[in-house]
């Protein structure tokens, strides 16, 4: 089997291709797999960390907030066709899938034009323009949410999910051992907050003033700040000098982390929602307003819609977070409709599904 998997510029990504690719070798040994991503973007770096060979396109993506910005555009997309062009004609794949970013676009393009099969793996609720166009050709296209006919023809969409981290399913640590892990009271209700990989500032701001309040109504902080924020947050938490809250700029342990969790406040990436609905966590989801075709939104106004998430917009955050913790820690009944409701949502054999369609459609 010889597959090629194009995409990245962000972990949410990332991590599905690489989790498809880990699902395809375990299967099949021998199988030849070649990334295609977009140079100067963080899967060059990740992909070959995770043991595979990636090529790199020059492509860009279109600045709609500054049209000066775009004056190399149409060369770097040419480029970036001729590249994938040769890639895809030299490597002679059974298959080529693309899951969303800069190099997607080009790759399943040109495996279109070269009659090589191709599929989609949308993570998010909205789908992006690059996606709606190549969904026309594609064989299936693999969604992690209902209704993702507006975008795409029904006869094609496959609802498998989003594959998501092994290492955070649900896990045998106990609630308690968990939070004893981060030094933390092992019987107080115990609030998680997580911005994404580099922290959110709008979270980090508003909890920032809100955190003596959650102590203080016997709530526990487990805080990832993200670099820019950490010293801010350290001097926070020192100046309130109690013993439960965990702070730090990235957490390795996200297993615990979650375990020691009865509440999540958290951005609305795919890869978030995800691992939130695996593992069931009554969340207060706060999108990115500046993701692309404002698509955390769409993902958190899924859930929200379905009473599997509350949504608060980032720039309500500051005004609204305090309360909304206070009300939903207090009350057992919503909490356990948000866990009910979000776990519809989880797909936890993604990557499994995902290759089964992958290997029928080769076969076929």
């Amino acid at each position: 089997m010889k597959v090629i998997i194009s995409g990245g510029g962000t972990g949410g990504h990332i991590f599905p291709a690489v989790a498809i690719a880990n699902e395809i070798k375990a299967r099949h040994a021998d199988a030849e797999i070649l990334f295609v991503g977009a140079l100067g973007k963080m899967e060059m770096e990740k992909v070959p960390k995770a043991g595979y060979e990636i090529e790199g396109l020059p492509v860009v993506g279109f600045n709609r907030s500054n049209l000066i910005a775009n004056l190399g555009f149409p060369v770097k997309l040419i480029q970036s066709l001729w590249r994938a062009y040769k890639i895809v004609k030299n490597f002679k794949p059974d298959m080529a899938i693309g899951v969303g970013g800069f190099a997607s676009g080009p790759t399943l393009a040109m495996a279109n034009l070269l009659g090589i099969k191709t599929l989609i793996q949308e993570q998010n609720s909205y789908a992006g323009v690059t996606n709606k166009i190549l969904g026309k050709r594609a064989s299936k296209i693999c969604v992690a949410y209902p209704g993702m006919e507006a975008f795409f023809p029904a006869n094609k969409i496959v609802f498998t999910g989003n594959p998501v981290r092994k290492d955070i399913f649900p896990s045998k640590i106990s609630p308690e051992n968990a939070r004893a892990f981060f030094k933390l009271d092992p019987n107080k209700k115990t609030l998680l907050v997580i911005g994404g990989s580099l922290g959110a500032k709008s979270i980090n701001q508003a909890i920032a003033k809100s955190v003596q309040s959650f102590v203080a109504q016997g709530i526990q902080v487990i805080w990832q700040t993200g670099k820019p924020f950490i010293a801010e947050a350290q001097a926070v938490v020192a100046s309130l000098n109690s013993p439960n809250i965990y702070v730090a700029d990235f957490i390795y342990d996200m297993h615990e982390a979650y375990a020691a969790a009865d509440l999540v406040v958290s951005r609305a990436g795919a890869l978030s929602v995800s691992e939130l609905a695996i593992l069931a966590k009554p969340s207060i989801l706060v999108p990115y307003p500046f993701a692309a075709e404002d698509h955390q939104t769409q993902n958190a106004k899924t859930l929200s819609d379905k009473n599997a998430a509350i949504l608060i917009p980032d720039d309500k955050i500051g005004a609204l977070i305090e309360k909304a913790v206070l009300e939903l820690a207090s009350d057992s009944a919503k909490t356990d409709q948000l866990a009910s409701e979000i776990a519809y949502f989880a797909k936890p054999n993604a990557a499994k599904d995902i290759v089964d369609l992958i290997q029928a459609i080769i076969k076929k």
